[in-house]
């Protein structure tokens, strides 16, 4: 167990922040800058970090538990619940939330909330769609600028990171040298 998920377990009394179940718990690091440590990071369930991470399969009647975890005095808690109830439109718990700017500009920082139309979606060469996290396959050699090496067709990426502000671009490391990649090169494997 490492010392962050010890400490998240202390902190939640080894239960979900979110929806309180105390099985298959996680710790869930919130994107997109997560640099894994208490602050940023929350022990979660994997059916919430599931249905965090894969929109399509959010089930309301899950998040029922958002009225509570709402009111979390840890603001990694209160950030995963205002993306949730924004995607699930919960106006009218999300107008008793009060997260100040800097907070309201980190739960923001995803696209949650904002309109489909102009929300950023990233997406592999088949049209999956990919999340932070994800492990994907190089589908073809790509010379890698300012590198001596050919990242070779094959290669996994593993934990990748979204660019936020790109949908044709993700993180990765490749031979051990963090790249930028660009999505129309991969296919994701998980």
């Amino acid at each position: 167990m490492s010392v962050i998920e010890k400490k998240l377990k202390d902190r939640s009394d080894s239960k979900c922040e979110l929806c309180g179940n105390p099985h298959d718990l996680v710790v869930y690091n919130i994107p997109p800058d997560s640099k894994d440590t208490l602050n940023d990071s929350i022990l979660a369930c994997k059916t919430c970090v599931g249905q965090i991470e894969n929109p399509e399969t959010t089930d309301p009647n899950h998040w029922h538990c958002l009225s509570d975890s709402m009111w979390s005095e840890y603001l990694p808690v209160q950030i995963v619940s205002w993306r949730m109830l924004t995607r699930l439109k919960k106006n009218d718990l999300l107008e008793m939330m009060y997260l100040d700017e800097e907070a309201l500009e980190w739960a923001k920082a995803t696209g949650e909330g904002d309109d489909d139309e102009g929300k950023i979606v990233h997406k592999d060469s088949n049209g999956n769609i990919l999340f932070d996290g994800d492990s994907v396959v190089l589908i073809k050699d790509l010379d890698v600028k300012g590198a001596n090496f050919t990242a070779k067709r094959g290669a996994a990426v593993h934990n990748i990171k979204l660019v936020w502000d790109n949908a044709e671009q993700i993180e990765g490391r490749v031979e051990g040298q963090h790249i930028v990649i660009l999505t129309q090169y991969v296919k994701k494997t998980k």
